[in-house]
């Protein structure tokens, strides 16, 4: 049954977009509204010539001035609910009983703006839009009555894309409590992982396939492990068998974080974790004239926006081309962005042109992905974001 919702009207041809699956409407494809709507309000959308495309969430301001639910009714708890079991499906199809992962990822999940990870018995969420966020009650209690066994969960809303919808960056406690520390199994292994105090929601979850990916390629390597956060890449590749294991980061908490959790799978012996820059650490290694068998480059986003994209090819370049640099004739690269503005392509041609300069040639071994919890919804190329691309270095003597 529909619901009697303030309706907007698309200017026209502006619902071919929408049609083809896209849950974002744009400000400049909307009619303006006859009436004053608020913030986080469901409104129903329609075309220029009266055809239904179902309801959202409004925003008066902002770029996107409509997001769209795929549901005809309110937002209430029957939404959530089934939105949830949905979600919840697809995760234990892929994991089964393990309990941690990305339960819900946004728009992929058809609940654009909100983020759920899970991490055992507590719950990290992030409300990136007015409408999710104005209905964090209605989240908090269906999420409990999803996953009875939660003890805890927790809004880690730092993220900058609230600015966007006029929310201020906070975090706070929604119910339950969370400990200081919880200790979790990820991929065999068990580390420490701080929901109160750490970045993002505790850990960088989408990787969590790649870690496996990249430690075959490990065994019996000198691996440096640069922008390595609590150690991910650089803890598989130890228990794969890599001979030396050096995980870099700037952020002190991270890296003593990887440091315990190197000693809690007994992998301290071959790892060693050093808090620096690592642009300045990768400038310092080639001048040393330092020679490693496997470098992994996973550092944060560096274009946020399509503004940024010129400035972060050049970050890529850089780190790339000392990488490069520290590797001989059958080393490893492995490179990855997590910028949605830097296409799989772009990355690809850096590193090309960057061996160049390196004096070496590579040649492209493997790729990888976000994990299996953070789908890629295909009418909407803004859910992809995360690629990953194993390198074999060459260096033959020329012809």
């Amino acid at each position: 049954m529909q619901m009697p919702f303030p309706s907007l009207r698309l200017r026209p041809g502006a619902h071919r977009r929408l049609r083809s699956g896209h849950l974002w409407v744009y400000r400049d494809e909307l009619e303006h509204p006859s009436a004053p709507l608020a913030a986080g309000d469901v409104v129903r959308v329609q075309a220029a010539h009266g055809g239904e495309l179902g309801v959202g969430f409004y925003h008066p301001t902002s770029k996107i001035a409509v997001r769209l639910l795929l549901w005809n009714g309110d937002a209430d708890a029957e939404f959530f609910l089934r939105r949830f079991e949905r979600a919840l499906a697809l995760r234990r199809t892929f994991y089964g009983q393990e309990q941690v992962y990305r339960l819900v990822f946004g728009e992929a999940d058809f609940l654009p703006g909100l983020i759920v990870d899970r991490y055992g018995e507590y719950l990290a969420v992030q409300y990136l839009s007015v409408g999710m966020d104005r209905r964090s009650d209605i989240i908090t209690e269906t999420l409990r009555q999803l996953l009875p066994e939660t003890r805890g969960i927790i809004a880690k809303n730092d993220s900058v894309l609230r600015e966007k919808e006029g929310l201020p960056r906070t975090e706070m406690l929604l119910w339950g409590s969370i400990p200081e520390r919880l200790e979790l199994t990820i991929n065999g292994l068990v580390v420490y992982v701080d929901l109160v105090g750490g970045q993002k929601t505790g850990l960088y979850l989408d990787q969590r396939a790649n870690y496996t990916l990249v430690a075959r390629f490990a065994q019996g390597r000198r691996v440096l492990d640069c922008f390595t956060h609590q150690g991910g890449f650089a803890l598989h590749c130890a228990r794969s068998g890599a001979r030396q294991v050096v995980g870099v980061d700037s952020s002190a908490s991270a890296i003593a974080l990887a440091r315990q959790n190197a000693e809690r799978n007994n992998l301290s012996a071959c790892c060693d974790f050093v808090e620096a820059d690592v642009f300045d650490y990768l400038k310092a290694a080639v001048a040393r004239g330092e020679r490693w068998d496997m470098v992994i480059l996973d550092p944060p986003a560096f274009a946020k926006s399509v503004d940024h994209i010129e400035r972060a090819l050049r970050g890529y370049a850089e780190i790339n081309r000392r990488a490069l640099q520290l590797l001989g004739d059958g080393g490893i690269l492995v490179t990855a962005s997590c910028s949605h503005y830097i296409s799989e392509r772009m990355l690809a041609e850096t590193v090309v042109t960057e061996s160049k300069r390196a004096g070496c040639r590579v040649r492209l071994i493997a790729r990888g992905m976000q994990s299996p919890c953070h789908p890629i919804y295909a009418p909407m190329p803004e859910t992809e974001y995360l690629k990953l691309l194993v390198f074999e270095v060459v260096r033959l003597a020329s012809p």
